[in-house]
């Protein structure tokens, strides 16, 4: 039996959006549900559980926040947030809320289907994971070494913690304060200057370029993003 195509959740209340989205994903083959509000998407969401959820925060009825906190509540599939809000605080809050990322209008097509396959590829994250690959970097998730181009690249516990977190949610926008409060506590969340230490010294282990960094990607004021493509 061929497998069926994966089944995308599109929630947005403008019709232009909407129709520019479903030519874009039914050309990939991509399976769509269409919901213009809050309530309806959750309904949907609900009788037909989707793959991936694409989700605007500005909807009519509910916010999309709101919306988020919702679904997050028993969803498990990634959802991809598109807004015209481009405050850090808004990024901040969806992603803290489980938006695993997020595209501020006008965005590029081909941006939002990129993202969309990393997500669909990394699935829920952790499970059966036993390694991740970048480069020429292999992280053994189970032997919990790290090798760069065959050989073993020593990390501390912290920057294996830390590329850890990154590894299991490649692709994924991990916020400062999610790192902060899994690595240190909840009350170091505000203690960036923490991750700016560790993430350097790991690009200066595993990248090419530590400078110019090809896979421990900054996201300016939100946090970090492992690039595994």
């Amino acid at each position: 039996m061929p497998t069926a195509s994966p089944l995308i959740l599109l929630i947005d209340d403008e019709l232009a959006i909407r129709r520019f989205l479903v030519k874009s994903l039914t050309a990939k083959d991509y399976r769509l549900l269409e919901a213009e509000t809050g309530a309806q998407a959750i309904r949907l969401a609900t009788q037909q559980p989707p793959d991936l959820v694409i989700l605007d925060l500005g909807l009519p009825d509910i916010d999309g926040q709101e919306v988020l906190k919702q679904l997050r509540q028993w969803l498990r599939a990634p959802i991809i947030v598109l807004s015209a809000r481009d405050q850090e605080s808004q990024k901040i809050a969806a992603l803290d809320s489980g938006a695993d990322d997020y595209l501020t209008k006008p965005f590029s097509g081909g941006e939002l289907l990129a993202r969309l396959r990393v997500m669909l590829r990394r699935g829920h994250p952790g499970e059966d994971l036993k390694a991740v690959r970048f480069g020429t970097i292999e992280v053994d998730l189970v032997r919990r070494v790290v090798t760069r181009a065959g050989q073993e690249v020593h990390l501390t516990a912290r920057e294996h913690a830390l590329l850890r977190l990154l590894a299991v949610n490649a692709g994924k926008v991990i916020t400062h304060r999610q790192i902060l409060r899994e690595l240190w506590g909840p009350n170091a969340e505000q203690q960036t200057q923490y991750l700016r230490v560790y993430m350097g010294r790991l690009r200066q282990k595993l990248e090419d370029n530590p400078n110019q960094p090809k896979h421990l990607k900054t996201e300016s004021g939100i946090g970090y993003r492992l690039v595994i493509e």
